[in-house]
């Protein structure tokens, strides 16, 4: 699995900027990975405040127990990197 600063530099690489919904299935994960991965920084409260899902078109997966098919990064994520 991914840590954390290879889920922020994928995102970065595929959104350009934070701020910006990126697709779940953008971070080249399968789905059981993807699901895996997100839930557990979902859950923890340090990382997940600077996480948030949203449903829109493409693949929803199931994070946390919602389906939703995006992840918006806030920058402010990089006092934790």
């Amino acid at each position: 699995m991914l840590n954390l600063r290879d889920l922020v530099d994928r995102y970065l690489a595929v959104g350009g900027s934070f701020g910006r919904p990126v697709a779940l299935t953008s971070f080249a994960l399968a789905p059981a990975e993807a699901q895996a991965l997100f839930s557990a920084f979902d859950e923890d409260y340090h990382i997940s405040r600077f996480l948030h899902f949203s449903r829109s078109e493409g693949q929803s997966l199931l994070i946390s127990g919602e389906l939703v098919s995006h992840v918006t990064i806030d920058p402010d994520i990089s006092s934790i990197l």
